[in-house]
């Protein structure tokens, strides 16, 4: 029996960080065709996207915004709209589910989707004609616009997405026919491919590869002897558009986190302890408001030369008191702080691994020897264990915090405005 002939498209929001911000705000960043996101004049962010008008001045994402104003003087720039990026995404990903029985979210504005089987659902019209609709529908549904790459695999729909951008000229859909894989990658370089790094480009260079037809006029058994066995093969069938990756749901979420950026670099300890109080009180409450726990707990720092550092841990038992993560947060940022006391620029935590308690896990945490120390207040190291009185007195600071606002109630430590140290680019929660 012959295998069905596979149907990927990758949906990619169009400039989505820029589009999202243009709604949000229309008689401002809506009328400007110069635009960056990421944050305000004069602050420490980056840029996380630009319009195509600012890209023409060489603006680039991860630049730093004062970098990107020099290239480009005239943009407006806005912090990342995150609260409402996620609620867009959201409604996009609702409008593919119409449409394919599988979709998996590669990022929060790429969407990849499994049409193969589904022929006879759209009446054996060609890929590309379904693209478009699933295209007009996103966009009759949420004012954004998506390209869409379509192949018979997840290599060469990535590929063929970058092609289907109406800012290349093109009409919104580019779908390369079965068959034509090897043809159609011929023209791009290696370094083009996804997962072609820098230094598997170099390597290949100095073999004398650069283009995807030279390794693959070169034939498999040479991309071996350059590569190894294993690397020489994989190439091989990556030039030629083989991919037997699967599109998979991916329906739980991974991860909530929280980071500030600094108006100015930060070296002592107990300011950056209080701002870590800050976002555990942020995340924690974010995290229940999705009705989840997490097992672990990850803080990371950057520097000004924008090296970054991070430390994690994972607990038997999950947590979502604010409390509970501040402690194990503190343990970590002490961790770090110990090897260097770099001043920090910027400061985040994420929370992952959401799983439901189960009763060996209760267990494990009734008899651990750091329960007693931790109820006592106890060192930094140890494990928090989060009980009914605990759950219900976090339940009762969301209730207030929700009839009055996030503010109307926060931990001492964060009274004081003296100790603030001033302005601080701050995300949304995602």
């Amino acid at each position: 029996m012959t295998a069905a002939i596979r149907r990927i498209l990758l949906a990619d929001a169009d400039a989505f960080f820029v589009a999202v911000a243009r709604q949000e705000d229309p008689e401002g960043a809506g009328r400007t065709a110069l635009l960056i996101v990421g944050g305000r004049p004069g602050s420490r962010g980056v840029v996380c996207s630009a319009s195509y008008e600012c890209r023409k001045f060489g603006v680039r994402s991860a630049m730093p915004i004062a970098r990107a104003l020099q290239l480009c003087p005239a943009a407006m720039c806005v912090p990342v709209p995150r609260g409402a990026c996620s609620r867009s995404s959201r409604a996009i990903a609702e409008v593919l589910h119409q449409f394919a029985p599988v979709v998996q979210a590669s990022s929060i504005d790429e969407w990849y989707l499994d049409l193969t089987g589904t022929e006879a659902m759209y009446k054996h019209e060609p890929l590309a004609i379904t693209a478009a609709r699933i295209r007009d529908a996103v966009t009759a549904a949420t004012g954004l616009t998506i390209s869409i790459g379509g192949a018979t695999s997840r290599l060469v729909a990535k590929m063929a997405v970058e092609d289907a951008k109406p800012s290349r000229g093109a009409s919104g859909v580019h779908c390369v026919e079965p068959g034509g894989e090897a043809t159609y990658l011929a023209r791009f370089r290696l370094a083009d491919l996804p997962m072609v790094g820098p230094r598997l480009a170099e390597r290949l260079e100095r073999a004398g590869l650069v283009t995807v037809a030279e390794a693959q006029a070169a034939g498999r058994e040479r991309l071996i002897h350059t590569l190894g066995d294993r690397a020489g093969a994989w190439l091989h069938n990556r030039t030629l558009g083989i991919d037997p990756s699967i599109v998979e749901p991916r329906d739980q979420q991974k991860s909530v986190s929280r980071e500030d950026t600094f108006a100015h670099d930060i070296s002592e300890s107990e300011v950056l302890e209080r701002e870590l109080l800050r976002l555990s009180v942020r995340v924690s409450a974010d995290l229940r408001k999705q009705s989840l726990e997490a097992r672990t707990v990850t803080v990371k720092l950057r520097d000004r030369t924008f090296n970054t550092r991070s430390a994690q841990r994972s607990l038997v038992l999950p947590i979502a008191a604010e409390q509970s993560v501040f402690k194990v947060a503190r343990s970590l940022l002490r961790k770090l702080r110990r090897s260097t006391t770099t001043p920090v620029r910027l400061l985040g935590i994420s929370l992952s691994h959401f799983e439901g308690r189960d009763a060996e896990a209760a267990q494990l945490g009734l008899f651990d020897e750091a329960t007693p120390a931790v109820a006592a207040g106890c060192a930094d190291d140890a494990v928090p264990v989060e009980g009914d009185r605990d759950r219900a007195l976090t339940k009762a600071l969301d209730r207030i915090r929700e009839r009055f606002g996030a503010s109307a109630i926060v931990p001492a430590q964060l009274v004081d405005r003296r100790a603030d140290p001033g302005p601080r680019v701050e995300d949304e929660p995602e």
